[in-house]
């Protein structure tokens, strides 16, 4: 089994922030069907389904955390331990300061670079399990960085947060089906990208013309 998280905040008030585009990824999953119905488990709201792939059927286990995002390894120990999934095989969809908006990269293993929810699912399960980092831009100040993560996308914004999901959607048989049973990273990567290019933003610039 596969265990996607997709990190956000819970409620209405967080549903839009920068901060939940992990949340947005799971809902456009779900939506695309195959899945069962939502239950509140694992300190989460979570639906079992299945991806058809080249190599066949795979089981997923979609999470949407609700402990905030501080706590977010609490809900991914919690599930992982009860299906014993192995870190390699849990892939965490978040939001990434460090890509420009609409930018998307695949990672094994690293850092935190001082994201909370990827902070607390390292204490856990150590840094071994694979980031989908979605890109959101930075403010270019430090000091606004909290302000930006936990405020709305612009409505110039939403176009492309859909089409990165529609993609990480449409593409996830060629991260799942490796013959293997190892996520195929780069493959993934590639065609995400292929599917919906990134506008043509610096990680930084997206802050410079909001302050403007």
């Amino acid at each position: 089994m596969f265990l996607l998280v997709g990190l956000g905040n819970p409620g209405d008030k967080y549903a839009k922030n920068r901060h939940n585009i992990g949340f947005m990824f799971i809902d456009a999953l779900v939506d695309n069907g195959g899945f069962g119905p939502e239950k509140k488990r694992f300190q989460s709201l979570s639906r079992e389904g299945q991806v058809e792939t080249a190599a066949g059927l795979k089981k997923v286990l979609c999470l949407k955390p609700q402990t905030y995002m501080n706590l977010s390894g609490n809900a991914v120990l919690e599930a992982a331990s009860f299906y014993k999934i192995k870190p390699e095989h849990i892939i965490v969809f978040h939001d990434e300061l460090d890509l420009a908006p609409g930018r998307f990269r695949m990672k094994l293993g690293g850092g935190h670079a001082g994201h909370n929810g990827l902070r607390s699912i390292m204490g856990h399960l150590g840094p071994n399990f694979v980031r989908a980092r979605m890109g959101i831009g930075h403010p270019g100040d430090k000091s606004m960085v909290h302000n930006w993560v936990l405020s709305d996308f612009g409505k110039s914004d939403m176009a492309w947060v859909d089409d990165l999901n529609r993609a990480c959607v449409k593409s996830l048989p060629l991260l799942l089906g490796d013959a293997h049973g190892k996520p195929d990273n780069d493959r993934y990567q590639n065609e995400v990208m292929r599917l919906a290019p990134a506008p043509k933003f610096s990680p930084r610039q997206v802050g410079a013309a909001e302050a403007g």
